[in-house]
């Protein structure tokens, strides 16, 4: 069995390498901050000392990193991945980043021989730990089919995309859908709260008419009550939608529902709420309507 590396520890990546541990893969792990790989170690991995470390000792390094500077860093940096990389190993990057720098990355990987597959993940924290983690991927064929076992050791799905870039497009796509549904949740819970209808009633209804989603089925309850622990942080969605607000400058797409999602997430970003779950954008709308979205409590309409 090939020995894995992973680069990135945090809210999804540490679920991701626990599910490697747990099914027999031998794994080497680094993260940039300190003390996140603890849980792992007792799991049988070993933890090694910079992003060069690992890629000289594994086949395949998976990268989950928070955004295109963070990913620049441990690729190009001082003791970056780039400097250990050896001919036919295979990097996979399953963060959310441009497309234009998942094709810089795929070039440079070529140029030293080895492959790159952009494949971003859509999921959650609970997906990341459960296993359930949908992928979607850019790059060749053949790297893909030799890797696709791993990818499904932490998820139920592998889509392919097309060449490399193709995983980061759909990615931002996608979550452009994920960021739109929250902020319509959020605001509909609000329109309902303000006329007095009980926000889990509505909820409820929600889930079972035609404006059911996945936001519904993973924000509802927690904008109920209040529960703004982390599965997917407010700030990463928003930069999520500023990095496809710039794709779609580019292709020449309009997006007015995007920009005004934006807007809301800037919002609650500017709120101090960034490192909270990205529903807590719904405190906006409660300090607007002066009462919870849970329709409990505040002021009568």
């Amino acid at each position: 069995m090939k020995k894995i590396g992973f680069i990135g520890l945090g809210v999804m990546g540490l679920g991701m390498a626990a599910n490697l541990l747990k099914k027999g893969y031998e794994v080497a792990v680094y993260n940039r901050t300190p003390g996140k790989a603890a849980s792992l170690v007792e799991l049988g991995a070993s933890e090694l000392e910079s992003p060069v470390a690992v890629a000289r000792a594994v086949d395949i390094v998976i990268t989950m990193i928070s955004n295109d500077a963070a990913i620049r860093e441990v690729y190009w940096g001082e003791n970056g991945i780039f400097e250990g990389v050896r001919e036919g190993v295979t990097l996979i990057d399953s963060s959310t980043i441009s497309p234009m720098l998942a094709k810089e990355l795929a070039a440079a990987a070529e140029a030293l021989g080895a492959s790159f597959l952009d494949a971003p993940v859509t999921g959650s924290k609970p997906a990341a730990e459960d296993g359930t983690l949908v992928f979607m991927v850019g790059g060749p064929e053949a790297a893909l089919a030799s890797v696709e076992p791993l990818l499904r050791a932490m998820g139920r799905k592998v889509i392919p995309m097309g060449p490399n870039g193709s995983g980061s497009t759909a990615k931002l796509a996608h979550n452009t859908i994920v960021g739109i549904n929250v902020a319509a949740l959020t605001e509909g819970m609000a329109i309902a709260a303000s006329g007095g209808i009980d926000g889990s009633k509505f909820v409820e209804l929600v889930q079972s008419g035609g404006a059911a989603s996945k936001a519904a089925d993973l924000k509802g309850a927690k904008l109920l009550e209040g529960n703004y622990d982390v599965q997917f942080s407010l700030e990463l969605m928003l930069k999520d939608l500023k990095l496809s607000s710039v794709l779609s400058d580019s292709l020449k797409v309009p997006t007015p529902l995007l920009e005004a999602a934006k807007s809301l997430f800037q919002v609650g970003d500017s709120m101090g709420l960034g490192e909270l779950d990205m529903c807590s954008v719904g405190q906006a709308y409660e300090q607007w309507i002066g009462r919870k979205l849970s329709g409990r409590d505040g002021k009568s309409h």
